[in-house]
């Protein structure tokens, strides 16, 4: 029995994950357990990178993925359950800000998205199997 399940979502695909995010939702009702939703956006880094985006660029990104990200729980869940959901916008690579996510939540359960591997995959690994490989708690992927 979860307590706390952390769902996270890739809202950078043109169709974000609502499998994955139903399944979580599914979970949480199940269990009675918390849900928190997150995704997490790209860190542009040091160097020259920044230098081609507008000032307060990454600030703005940030602000417009919360708000769509709320709205997008809203549509898949209803607006009753995702009163309940905290949402997370982190910046970093996303299967360290996933774990760190779970961490600092107490999260017991990890919900997330798995594409179909390519070949290169094999040798890097995804991000699903990333946090299924470093996750403490355990991970539910949804393909």
């Amino acid at each position: 029995m979860s307590t706390c399940i952390l769902c996270a979502i890739d809202m950078s695909q043109h169709e974000p994950e609502t499998k994955v995010l139903e399944e979580a939702a599914k979970l949480a009702r199940v269990d009675g357990a918390q849900l928190d939703v997150m995704t997490v956006v790209p860190d542009f880094g040091a160097g020259e990178i920044p230098d081609f985006f507008p000032k307060g660029y990454h600030k703005q990104a940030v602000g417009e993925t919360v708000e769509r990200l709320k709205a997008y729980v809203k549509s898949v869940i209803g607006e009753e359950m995702a009163a309940k959901v905290r949402h997370e916008v982190a910046t970093g690579k996303v299967y360290q800000e996933v774990l760190h996510a779970a961490e600092l939540a107490g999260s017991d359960l990890i919900v997330i998205g798995s594409h179909r591997p390519s070949a290169r995959d094999y040798l890097l690994g995804t991000n699903a199997a990333k946090v299924v490989r470093h996750a403490d708690v355990s991970v539910y992927v949804v393909r």
